[in-house]
């Protein structure tokens, strides 16, 4: 559901497969029928995803609203809940769908199988080649036909009647039934036999037609629906759990909080956790979109889902069953596949009152026709034609489709579109706001400069790295990492004290080691004249300075800063070329934020920006009429993505920001912001596609038919195609990748 209907503390939300849905009258009916029910504050289904999302308040059950959906004369069952039933209901939903599928095909043969000696004449006609078949034989071949292909929309057509809806099935069963009965009352009263025309070749190829057209949507839209299937699939149903006895296998759903688990190469890991034993690659690109493996060892954490490579790892699990990364991944996706972008709301009105004014239509035209002289035939052929080419499923179709594919494909490249509102604003956005720290650049400081007095540089930090072993300060890590990146021998200080504000002092081989700012130097009275215009000039670039003293003597100075990531000045020039403006927005001093603007080359930077000044900003360039995105990571920056119209979260940022966003990136991967605009403006693009070859079909079709341009078989292909084209043309969204994978 959209933000528009976010759930309160008085109200819940009730998950429903829905089954017998054939266009998109039927789930306009469905949402009606549902919304007249007493406590219902809000309904909402998905055609091709056959679902329904229903919020309604405390005390409402499933079995109230499955009752009513029935009384519509569609089927209905609540959605598992639960990880392990949900997957088991995906697989058997499936199942269903690919069964379906085998039955539509053996219908299909055998339906166009009696239908081809029926058109057989008019293909040979134009040969001069007569093969036209007794009256009888005509009978014979099509009434089969109109019984068993055409069952399924008769009953279709009954239930949505019943109703008190009408529906595509309501379409075809008059346009058929039409066709085939006035041909029947021709063979029964003996005009046959003097030069009427029959329609028995039009009622079974409009059926055939029809079902060949069901047969490529259902395919169709399993294409289009596999991302969720593919997530489901990712997590293993069982895990190796570590017990003083010994090794255990137990199903997933026992496994608790702090259990230790085994996991073997090639395995999934089964949980959310940390590395406690172990080293090992791990395949993250089904639920981060990395394509790359993810070199993992002690420490490190792992993602429930992901696939291990050559070495055996011991994971303590944090978060298990619907806690885990990639159940959150698929609550997100599942919202945003069943949202409805605001363009459908309009193409619902539209959905519920079309086939009463095509059937309407049809009888104008079956009128007309006799009126301004006309024959039998011409109004009944015409009035056919309507029936058959005015299917609302093309529609119907348009916009979920292309939604569902477009987040499907978003998600598999670890961009996650929290609701479709989100995804429709973003292809307007002319501004984006990064955040610096974490989102721009790492968010952690590294060694930038080293200035070694006696020119040995590896000497110095060795020497600064061991005496700050036992600190946890971002600066002395930066150092101790800088040292083991250049596998430098490190010791440990035989003491070690802290100085806060200042920096630390430390005994390391029997000499006062200090590390530390000016004033540290000063209160320990060494003289640090020789490293002052040295740290005047990092400073002045925006670093941040540690003097390093041995035996009361300055021997140099170390230069720290939190570094660019590598593919920030890309992709801010890929959104340049997009067309988009991008703001740096930090807390940083000017001095600092000028220096990395000039090194990423951004249009523009706001600095000393306190957080709740964040989101102030966000509005005001949203009062000069901007479309404006956020992008951040911290805590600190939720307010601004909530303030924005669209909120963009760095996946290995907080949770509260991820929540608070309409989009997250799986990986702190800026160039993804560029990708997250493309599939927008991608998706945008589809449905415009789609709703514009719906219309289209309808604009020119229905007169056509209406002037008696078009058969009934020939309408009958036009509304298959139709329905066919919108669902395959969104299908297409599904091979969508994100650039910064292919560079």
């Amino acid at each position: 559901m959209s933000e528009a209907h976010d759930l309160t503390e008085r109200t819940k939300l009730v998950r429903l497969d829905v089954t017998g849905m054939t266009c998109a009258a039927c789930s306009a009916r469905i949402e009606k029928v549902l919304s007249r029910v007493p406590g219902v504050e809000h309904a909402a289904v998905n055609l091709p995803l056959e679902t329904a999302e229903i919020e309604v308040a405390e005390g409402v059950d499933a079995d109230g609203l499955i009752a009513a959906i029935e009384r519509a004369g569609y089927g209905a069952t609540e959605r598992r809940k639960s990880r392990g039933t949900r997957r088991a209901g995906t697989d058997e939903m499936d199942a269903k769908a690919r069964a379906a599928e085998r039955k539509t095909l053996v219908l299909l043969i055998f339906s166009a199988a009696l239908s081809l000696p029926l058109i057989a004449p008019m293909i040979a006609s134009p040969f001069g080649v007569d093969l036209a078949l007794p009256v009888l034989v005509q009978l014979a071949l099509a009434t089969p036909v109109q019984v068993f292909a055409g069952r399924r929309f008769y009953v279709g057509a009954f239930k949505a009647l019943r109703g008190g809806g009408a529906n595509m099935d309501v379409l075809v069963a008059l346009g058929t039934s039409a066709a085939y009965g006035y041909s029947l009352y021709l063979v029964a009263s003996g005009s046959a036999h003097h030069g009427q025309h029959l329609y028995f070749e039009a009622s079974a190829v409009i059926l055939t037609l029809i079902l060949f057209g069901k047969l490529l949507e259902m395919r169709a839209k399993r294409t289009t629906t596999s991302a969720i299937r593919a997530l489901m699939a990712l997590r293993p149903d069982v895990a190796h759990r570590i017990t003083p006895q010994g090794i255990e296998t137990v199903p997933v759903s026992e496994l608790e909080v702090k259990d230790r688990i085994l996991v073997r190469p090639g395995e999934r890991v089964p949980v959310d956790g940390v590395v406690v034993k172990g080293e090992s690659e791990l395949d993250e690109s089904l639920v981060t979109g990395e394509s790359l493996p993810v070199a993992k060892s002690e420490g490190d954490d792992v993602i429930a889902g992901t696939i291990n490579g050559s070495g055996a790892l011991t994971v303590e699990a944090a978060a298990i069953e619907d806690d885990t990364t990639l159940a959150r991944i698929i609550r997100l996706v599942e919202a945003a596949q069943t949202g409805k972008a605001p363009v459908q709301h309009l193409v619902d009105r539209i959905s519920a009152i079309f086939v009463p004014i095509i059937v309407a239509v049809a009888v104008a035209t079956f009128a007309a026709w006799l009126v301004f002289g006309g024959s039998i035939n011409e109004a009944v052929g015409a009035a056919v034609a309507v029936l058959v080419i005015a299917c609302p499923c093309a529609l119907g179709l348009a916009t979920p489709t292309a939604l569902v594919a477009g987040t499907g494909a978003a998600a598999r490249a670890g961009i996650l579109i929290r609701d479709i509102d989100a995804l429709e604003i973003a292809h307007k956005v002319g501004t984006i706001v990064f955040d610096k720290t974490g989102t721009l650049t790492e968010g952690k400081p590294a060694v930038t400069d080293i200035k070694a007095f006696d020119r040995n540089e590896d000497r110095l930090l060795r020497i600064a790295a061991s005496a700050q072993t036992s600190s946890e300060h971002p600066l002395a890590q930066a150092m101790i990492r800088e040292a083991e990146t250049r596998d430098l021998p490190l010791s440990e200080p035989s003491s070690f004290r802290a100085v806060a504000g200042r920096g630390i002092v430390a005994q390391l081989a029997g000499e006062t080691v200090l590390i530390g700012n000016g004033r540290l130097m000063d209160e320990q009275g060494v003289d640090r004249f020789m490293a002052g215009q040295i740290t005047r000039t990092y400073e002045a670039e925006g670093k941040t300075c540690a003097i390093v003293a041995v035996a009361g003597r300055v021997v140099g100075v170390i230069a720290m800063a939190d570094t660019v990531r590598d593919e920030t000045p890309r992709a801010l020039k890929r959104l340049a070329d997009l067309g988009l403006k991008s703001i740096m927005l930090t807390g940083d001093s000017a001095v600092v934020a000028r220096s990395v603007a000039q090194e990423i080359g951004i249009d523009e930077v706001a600095a000393e920006v306190p957080p709740e000044g964040k989101a102030e900003k966000i509005e005001e360039l949203r009062r000069n009429g901007k479309t404006v995105a956020m992008v951040g990571d911290g805590v600190n920056d939720a307010p601004a993505l909530a303030a924005a119209d669209v909120g963009i979260a760095m996946g290995s940022g907080a949770d509260v920001a991820m929540e608070t966003a309409g989009v997250t990136l799986m990986r702190a991967r800026p160039e993804l912001v560029a990708d997250a605009i493309e599939v927008s403006r991608a998706t945008v693009a589809k449905i415009r596609q789609n709703l514009f070859w719906a219309f289209i079909y309808n604009v020119i079709g229905i007169p056509l038919a209406a002037f008696g341009l078009l058969t009934p078989a020939v309408a009958g292909a036009a509304m298959a195609l139709s329905s066919v084209s919108v669902v395959t043309n969104a299908g297409l969204l599904a091979r969508w990748k994100p650039k910064a994978d292919r560079q």
